[in-house]
């Protein structure tokens, strides 16, 4: 379920701002990706999942003592929010490396391709090259280089 919600939310944002320059000229050729899929191939992605994973039950566990050691619901919902917060600001410390490196993959598979435009397969019923399989190769083979 966190893997779901952290690669949406992601996703959300980059087709938000790929939708909003995405106005294909006669020529254009258009890619299509399910980023999703890329992201879950990175190898990096099952560690630092397994680690926001043993970091959010203990922020949880945190909340709850800060939370249990308070009387006052305002003190109590602050000592839960900051702790969601701290949670927050390290899933975006291990999860941006990985999603940094799948976008750099993409632009090396469009480049290669010649694909002036690549958007989110959820997001086209019809047409386009799907440069997914080609993506996570590129992705694991960066990898491999490191």
């Amino acid at each position: 379920m966190l893997k779901k919600i952290i690669v949406l939310s992601v996703l959300a944002v980059l087709c938000a701002g790929s939708a909003a320059s995405a106005a294909p000229a006669a020529g254009d050729v258009i890619g299509v990706i399910d980023f999703q899929q890329v992201v879950f191939k990175h190898p990096a992605f099952e560690e630092a999942t397994k680690q926001l994973q043993q970091t959010r039950r203990q922020k949880e566990s945190e909340a709850k003592a800060m939370a249990d050691k308070e009387t006052e619901p305002a003190k109590k919902a602050q000592a839960v929010q900051t702790k969601r917060m701290e949670l927050v600001k390290e899933e975006q410390r291990l999860m941006e490396p990985i999603f940094k490196e799948c976008q750099e993959a993409v632009r090396v598979v469009a480049k290669k391709k010649n694909i002036t435009l690549v958007l989110e397969n959820a997001s086209v019923y019809f047409g386009g090259a799907d440069i997914t399989e080609d993506v996570i190769k590129q992705v694991i083979l960066t990898n491999a280089k490191k």
